[in-house]
């Protein structure tokens, strides 16, 4: 199963799967997909939000990424916490965008709206055939 999680919105759905429900039957072998976009804001969170989102199997350690709780912040733990990263814009924040392509994991790069039904079929299997970084 592929789990497709798009912006900001959906950026905590990464982690729970991978840590809070990894042992959850109808998630253990589900792989996540990030679609990012041009959809930054500036605005920080309330200092409190790593509190407010803990939950079962999240550590302190993987709350780490909210030294500063922002809109980058959260996007590069969703990326480390997802299986593939989709491009899903032109535009997209500078540092979001590069630590995506330095994250070792497969990205798809922005495609077009004729294009994109097929060349996602093709990034989801791509993503259901990767081993796991972890497994490498």
């Amino acid at each position: 199963d592929v789990i497709h999680c798009h912006g900001w919105f959906a950026s905590l759905v990464p982690i729970y799967v991978k840590k809070s429900y990894k042992d959850n039957p109808l998630f253990t072998d589900s792989k996540v997909v990030i679609s990012l976009y041009d959809e930054e804001f500036t605005e920080d969170f309330h200092p409190d939000f790593p509190k407010k989102i803990k939950y079962d199997g999240i550590t302190v350690k993987d709350l780490a990424y909210f030294k500063k709780p922002n809109y980058v912040s959260l996007m590069k733990m969703a990326v480390d916490h997802s299986d593939g990263i989709i491009l899903g814009d032109k535009n997209i924040n500078k540092e979001v965008k590069g630590y995506a392509e330095k994250s070792g994991k497969p990205v798809l790069a922005y495609q077009e709206m004729e294009r994109y039904i097929d060349a996602f079929s093709g990034f989801y299997d791509k993503v259901l055939e990767e081993v796991p970084v972890a497994s490498r």
